[in-house]
């Protein structure tokens, strides 16, 4: 164990968010993102029994979002035709704001668009998400 350090990354993720590179991007899939198909060319890591945001929360204390990009967050767009409207969305807002990030900047991406690059992405993180459309991109920013 380790101080500081959120209790809900395991070890596997803690390493890959060391590895990932500025422009590096990652992905916390909800309980329906196929990570494994979209993930043969990214590293999976498996975070069963958590939820999207309780890792979003526990990666942005670690890692800032790229400041030059104008849209260094994702999430999948609901499907047209589809009533949903993910109030999920309305909590990653929140931890954006608690970490100083802009929610101003979240990109809505179509859901084959986000699949593509989430199959380009550094890393897909698996989880237990029973919200649909929790699916959320981030792009790693300058440590300085």
């Amino acid at each position: 164990m380790l101080i500081n350090i959120p209790s809900v990354l395991s070890p596997e993720l803690l390493k890959v968010l060391m590895e990932m590179g500025h422009g590096d991007e990652i992905v916390i899939g909800d309980g329906n993102f196929p990570a494994q198909s979209m993930g043969k060319d990214a590293i999976v890591v498996r975070e069963d029994g958590h939820r999207v945001n309780e890792l979003l929360d526990a990666i942005l204390t670690l890692m800032p979002l790229d400041q030059y990009v104008e849209n260094p967050v994702g999430l999948m767009s609901v499907v047209p035709g589809d009533p949903i409207k993910p109030t999920i969305w309305d909590l990653y807002r929140e931890t954006l704001m608690r970490h100083g990030e802009n929610p101003a900047h979240i990109e809505f991406i179509d859901r084959f668009a986000f699949y593509e690059r989430a199959k380009k992405a550094y890393c897909i993180v698996a989880t237990s998400e029973t919200e649909i459309y929790a699916n959320i991109l981030l792009k790693k920013g300058v440590v300085k």
